[in-house]
Order: C-alpha cells, then sequence, then structure tokens
C-alpha cells in the first residue's frame, strides 16, 4: 500500500514540475538528448556494445536452452542428460540409479 501511494505522490509531483517547467524547458531537454545521442563518441560505444550483444547471442542462447532443458528435466522426474554432473551434485543418486 505504501508503495502504490508513493507512485501515486511520485506522479502527482512529476506532473506538477512539469507543468510548471513548459514545453520550452521539455523542448530543451529533448534537444540536448538528441545532440548526446548523435554524438559520434556515443555512437561509436553504442555501435561496440551491439557488436558485443551479436556475437555472444548465440552463446547466450545456446546456455539458456540447456539450462532450460535441465530444469523440465528435473521438474518432470526424468533423467539428467548428464548424469555425471547430477552425481557429482547429488551423490546419493548414484546408488539409487544403481540399484535400479
Amino acid at each position: 500500500m505504501k508503495g502504490k501511494i508513493l507512485l501515486v505522490v511520485g506522479i502527482g509531483v512529476g506532473y506538477v514540475l512539469g507543468a510548471r517547467a513548459g514545453r520550452e524547458r521539455y523542448e530543451d531537454i529533448k534537444r540536448a538528448a538528441g545532440k548526446l545521442w548523435n554524438d559520434p563518441r556515443v555512437q561509436r560505444q553504442f555501435d561496440e556494445a551491439e557488436g558485443f550483444v551479436k556475437d555472444k547471442a548465440p552463446e547466450v542462447a545456446g546456455m539458456l536452452a540447456t539450462g532450460a532443458k535441465k530444469v523440465a528435466s528435473q521438474v518432470s522426474g526424468k533423467k539428467s542428460a548428464s548424469p555425471s554432473r547430477k552425481s557429482a551434485v547429488n551423490p546419493t543418486a548414484t546408488k539409487t540409479n544403481s540399484t535400479k
């Protein structure tokens, strides 16, 4: 409840301050943000970050898929794709599986 009240108060304060500043101040802020965004140094950093993400995306997707499969197999109770890893985490798992 306290969080909701703070949110409403924050919105109200933002509205009042925004209304007082007016459209001209908004345009000044917008112009400054555009100037910063179009700065060659900012664009160079953005391009480097974008390239890094594109390079790492397949690796991350693979790790997420492997993790999701592992969790799904644990939830469904099926054997893990990597039994040696399972036995390292849970030493009793090997004893239970070998007695069957």
